[in-house]
């Protein structure tokens, strides 16, 4: 199974560097909205995936009959905080998780710079979660990998 990840999220990766996805330029002309595209490419994401997600959402089985349940995530200010800082970051660096991969990919060195300040706040917010349960209402945090 790891290999047809791997096979999947190479596919994902090139998917998103051939179409301009993971491009700086790109990314700051949807935030100025002088181009307009990438909208058009999430909107298909979003077309193309939900009915997918609806249908395990309505027989709870992956294609290997494995069982799954989705379960709606808490509401919380950490939801609000958390959106601001993650789009402040796509803002300045034109990336979010999945283009850092595809830029080191594509051989450029800034994005570097975009995953180590990305791990640097992963860490930072871990440390501070005690700090910002209370101030923020954070749900208490589970050990574990989950089911799987």
């Amino acid at each position: 199974m790891p290999v047809l990840f791997l096979i999947l999220g190479t596919l994902f990766g090139l998917a998103l560097s051939r179409s301009g996805a993971a491009d700086y330029n790109f990314i700051q002309g949807m935030f100025l909205f002088t181009n307009l595209q990438l909208y058009g490419i999430i909107g298909a994401a979003v077309v193309f995936t939900a009915p997918g997600l609806w249908l395990i959402k309505r027989h709870g089985r992956s294609l290997t009959g494995a069982r799954i349940s989705v379960t709606p995530k808490p509401l919380h200010r950490g939801n609000l905080v958390g959106g601001v800082l993650f789009g402040i970051g796509w803002a300045i660096t034109g990336m979010c998780p999945g283009p850092i991969l595809v830029n080191i990919g594509e051989g450029k060195l800034y994005a570097l710079a975009a995953l180590a300040g990305g791990l640097a706040g992963a860490g930072l917010f871990g440390s501070l979660y005690p700090l910002l349960q209370r101030p923020l209402r954070l749900p208490p945090l589970e050990a574990g990998t989950g089911d799987g």
